[in-house]
């Protein structure tokens, strides 16, 4: 069995923030980001190179970069 020979410092608690029901902006910046959409349609995608995975995902990337700023 060890024994404690030394206690170097002390244990304080964690303060713990204010529990509050959201703000506004907090509401609005939830729903902005739910309704994001990553532009990839669901299924197995197979690729017989890194360059035409890579080619799809960008214009993904850039096809939701696009619909984003219309918004």
């Amino acid at each position: 069995m060890t024994t404690i020979r030394r206690t170097i410092g002390r244990r304080t608690q964690r303060p713990i923030g204010v529990l509050a029901p959201p703000t506004p902006e907090d509401i609005a910046w939830r729903e902005a980001m739910a309704q994001s959409c990553t532009r990839v349609s669901k299924g197995v995608f197979r690729y017989r190179t890194h360059e035409e995975a890579n080619t799809d995902w960008e214009r993904w990337r850039a096809e939701l970069v696009a619909a984003t700023a219309r918004r």
